[in-house]
């Protein structure tokens, strides 16, 4: 079934992030972390990001685009019960590294955890 593989896995070069041994990442994708840290996003996404009363965003990486991802996270999915998140001077500053943490994790490359900066 092609739609299932649309999406494939970002190569190393092409991905958002950078990664090592698992939980070591670059700057950016760091601050991506302790955004999703400091927002308390695991409260509906979960501690893994594999969902609780919202989705599972190692799921849903999978299929939405960078710019989905944005507009969710942003504009929020008020029926859904997922809040916007543009007012948020952190959220709106940190949206392309929330999107390579999570992207990161979507794709398996980062493990869920505690994270540091590579070379630290």
């Amino acid at each position: 079934m092609p739609g299932l593989l649309a999406t494939p896995a970002v190569a190393a070069d092409n991905a958002p992030y950078k990664v090592a041994e698992g939980n070591k990442v670059d700057a950016q994708t760091l601050s991506g972390w302790k955004t999703w840290r400091a927002m308390a996003c695991e409260r509906c996404h979960g501690a893994a990001q594999e969902g609780m009363v919202g989705p599972s965003l190692v799921n849903s990486l999978r299929v939405l685009s960078k710019e989905e991802f944005k507009t969710a996270v942003l504009k929020g999915r008020i029926e859904k019960g997922m809040p916007n998140f543009d007012t948020s001077k952190m959220v709106s500053e940190n949206i392309d590294n929330l999107y390579a943490y999570l992207k990161g994790r979507s794709d398996g490359a980062i493990e869920p955890g505690r994270l540091q900066e590579i070379g630290k």
